[in-house]
């Protein structure tokens, strides 16, 4: 299937060589004129790397980057500047931004760098995916599934069982457990994690014949099979 790039582009004369140019190389195309009509084609559809230019109107490509990384910290984005926006192309990459181009550019550079993020993205996505048993998760696009049973988590719960699956049939510490999902600068209650878990359990084992996320008394917690049935 054909990779899909959005262009996020004011200058139509300039969105349309690209979108010309990478039909040309085999690439599914969409294109916005807006900071506001990129998020919004964004949001509705799925894309493997953003083309961005910066001065657009309606919100700054630097806004619009920032609210991709909000939710998606893994898509590769790729800057386009002009001449004397480094404030911006620094900012741009602070921001998460993957890489840039300076216009005018060639667009041979242009198609190396994108293939080269696509290569990364691609390497990343494959190390993404973590399973345990008939668990699933993907840490790119935050899909949990169990038996192909899709399960919806907080960010939270998210990261607590990424972390537990990371790790499997180890015997994590609630303080492990503590630094590594809320933070080494974490001041609040820490039955907080006890009150995660049963989250978790209710979301991923309920109902399964099979209980995964086991607490092990007055140590922590670890992600390990536990066969329901053979207790009955």
């Amino acid at each position: 299937m054909a990779e899909r790039i959005l262009i996020v582009e004011d200058e139509k004369s300039i969105a349309r060589v690209l979108e010309l140019e990478l039909k040309f190389e085999g690439y599914e195309t969409g294109v916005a004129h807006t900071g506001a009509e990129g998020l919004i084609q964004f949001r509705e559809q799925d894309w493997d790397l953003i083309l961005l230019d910066l001065m657009l109107p309606e919100i700054h490509g630097l806004d619009v980057l920032k609210r991709i990384r909000s939710s998606d910290a893994v898509i590769p984005v790729v800057l386009l500047t002009a001449k004397n926006e480094v404030k911006d192309k620094v900012a741009g990459l602070d921001l998460g931004a993957n890489d840039y181009v300076t216009k005018p550019f060639e667009i041979e550079e242009l198609l190396a760098r994108i293939r080269a993020c696509l290569r990364l993205s691609n390497g990343n996505r494959n190390s993404a995916l973590h399973r345990f048993h008939e668990l699933e998760m993907n840490e790119s696009t935050r899909d949990v599934k169990r038996n192909g049973r899709l399960i919806e988590l907080t960010p939270r719960e998210f990261a607590l069982l990424l972390y537990l699956i990371k790790n499997p049939q180890q015997v994590l510490s609630h303080e492990q457990v503590l630094n590594a999902v809320w933070g080494y600068d974490y001041y609040g209650d820490t039955n907080v994690i006890d009150v995660y878990i049963r989250y978790l359990r209710r979301k991923v084992d309920t109902g399964e014949s099979s209980t995964y996320i086991q607490t092990v008394r007055g140590v922590g917690y670890v992600l390990k099979e536990h066969d329901n049935e053979a207790e009955k």
